[in-house]
């Protein structure tokens, strides 16, 4: 085995990584190391918004951990994605660029982590952005990501009629999605300038930083057990391309994210003891809330079919322009506690081009239940995943009025030039096959989408015979029954795990990481990514994760 010392090691270049390694960096005086499992962001697709459904073609790209199946998703496992590259899943997701609300954070506070509240990180959200279409109090101007924005009038048919209806149905357009929180549709912000995405990484690894002489970044690099000397964290062992390597650093920096940083953490010993003991580890710290409490926003989907002058157009392939953020008032949420991203295809494909689809989102989630164990021992073995996302009935009863208030909004007038035969969508197994990037699902979907575009006659007998499954639409706006069970078959997360690892107080039980992000019951170890949220903010997790990586990062700076 060789050697390697550095002041810092960071486990996982993904969005959290990306910029803790900038930082780090960035005065000359620490020597960092940058594992990273997967490979480089240097795919062409990558770059541009049209290659988000190809991405997830690709399971080199992707870390696809399938879900233990609950009997609360009628014993189905569901999805899972996160990306495994530079950049994480900020390489690969829809470039959604959301902050929450100013309530969100308070509540981080109010939960025990002081320093976090909303006056607290908007300067960091502020830090992390250049913002190409707004300036003021929320705003930045001098960040690595630049944000903007695509506005109607250059949006699809689609787009521009479903904002139509969201108008005839009472509610308001907004400019400035991060500007403030208030119920409204508005053209979504992304992290994308000139149509091309800017990830964590291309935001801040960018070449400059990746020559810098005190940054040595690792692809391929699979960390198999974290090293201590007593309860200090001395460095990783690591599989590099097949070989396996000891790294020694004065502190080591878990940035996996919501899946992977717990499973280290328990494979370590460092978590709830008598589960450790069970599976033969030895407990290093007895810590109760590592991998539990695991967050997702649930969602489910109403797709329809576009006409041809209201599918994509050629000024842009961002294919998410228009968003809705509205409040259920349901269980005592709070406003804003619901979103709808409108998306104007739904695959790589021919037939994803001819399906628009609302995709409904609890934005401000009850459900806490989830949970990231291990399945072995073994580092090979991926942990298991139970993200629970339903076990609050007020996120279930949210989802089926969300369903049903959207299929409302299809009837507008506005609509009815855009599209046709509007159905329940459920990302299945069928779904999923087709999804794959290869010529035989190209040469179907071609034929399909051929057909589709044919006679309304044989559209509809195809629709019945290949798409929709179940339930139709006219019985799920009046069989409860229906709705519940259509909606624990069809919701799946939007991909945004946190949780796993909360920030808390000392005397919190559940409580794995302080407000600095140092591990509990051990010295010299941390985890920045998702994984240390107290609550999932009402917001893509993206750009809270960057806010997070630089709050913390000046934090490490200030006592190095």
């Amino acid at each position: 085995m060789s050697t390697a010392s550095h002041d810092y090691i960071i486990v996982g270049a993904g969005t959290a990584g990306c910029i803790v390694a900038n930082r780090l960096t960035a005065s000359g005086r620490h020597r960092v190391l940058l594992l990273e499992a997967g490979g480089q962001d240097d795919d062409f697709w990558i770059k541009v918004p049209a290659g988000i459904s190809r991405l997830l073609a690709k399971p080199a790209y992707l870390w696809l951990n399938p879900t233990t199946p609950t009997a609360e998703f009628g014993g189905r496992s569901i999805p899972l994605i996160q990306g495994k590259l530079i950049g994480g899943s900020s390489s690969i997701n829809g470039m959604m660029y959301v902050r929450g609300q100013s309530q969100d954070y308070d509540s981080w506070e109010a939960m025990g982590c002081k320093g976090w509240s909303w006056n607290d990180v908007l300067p960091y959200f502020k830090k992390v952005e250049r913002d190409m279409d707004f300036d003021g109090a929320y705003h930045g101007q001098s960040g690595r990501i630049p944000v903007r924005r695509i506005f109607p009038e250059l949006w699809t048919e689609y787009a521009k009629a479903v904002g139509e209806a969201f108008r005839g149905s009472g509610y308001d357009y907004i400019e400035d999605q991060n500007g403030e929180f208030r119920d409204g549709w508005f053209p979504i912000t992304i992290s994308n300038a000139y149509e091309r995405r800017v990830s964590a990484a291309i935001g801040y690894l960018d070449p400059g930083t990746r020559l810098r002489n005190n940054l040595d970044i690792l692809t391929n690099t699979h960390v198999t057990r974290l090293l201590f000397e007593g309860t200090k964290c001395v460095g990783v062992s690591a599989n590099v391309g097949g070989k396996a390597q000891t790294f020694r650093a004065n502190e080591v920096i878990m940035s996996c994210g919501a899946i992977h940083s717990p499973a280290h953490l328990l494979r370590a010993g460092i978590g709830p003891a008598l589960e450790l003991k069970n599976l033969g580890i030895d407990v290093l710290a007895n810590v109760p809330g590592v991998g539990k409490r695991l967050m997702d926003h649930p969602s489910i989907a109403l797709a329809s079919f576009l006409k041809p002058h209201a599918r994509m157009n050629t000024f842009t392939r961002r294919y998410l322009q228009v968003g809705l953020r509205y409040s259920s008032n349901i269980g005592g949420a709070p406003p804003g506690d619901m979103f709808v991203a409108v998306a104007a295809k739904t695959g790589w494909h021919a037939v994803g081009r001819q399906i628009g689809s609302m995709i409904i989102f609890v934005n401000r989630t009850y459900s806490e239940t989830g949970q990231v164990r291990l399945s072995s021992r073994d580092w090979h073995d991926e942990p298991q995943v139970e993200f629970n996302l339903l076990s609050d009935e007020r996120d279930l009863k949210r989802l089926m009025h969300g369903f049903r208030h959207m299929a409302e909004v299809h009837t507008h007038a506005a609509l009815a030039n855009a599209i046709e035969s509007p159905f329940p969508a459920a990302w299945g197994d069928k779904v999923r096959q087709v999804g794959e990037y290869n010529f035989k699902n190209k040469f179907l979907t071609d034929v399909m989408a051929r057909l589709l575009d044919g006679p309304d006659a044989l559209r509809r007998y195809l629709f019945d015979k290949f798409i929709i499954d179940e339930y139709r639409i006219d019985q799920l706006m009046v069989d409860d029954e229906a709705m519940a069970d259509f909606t624990k078959k069809a919701a799946i997360g939007v991909w945004h795990a946190s949780c796993s690892c909360r920030m808390g107080t000392g005397d919190d039980p559940m409580a794995v990481v302080d407000t600095q992000g140092r591990v509990r019951g051990v010295q010299d170890l941390r985890v920045v990514d998702a994984s240390i949220f107290p609550l999932v903010p009402s917001a893509n997790t993206n750009f809270p994760t960057l806010m997070t990586a630089e709050k913390i990062s000046d934090a490490i700076l200030a006592s190095s």
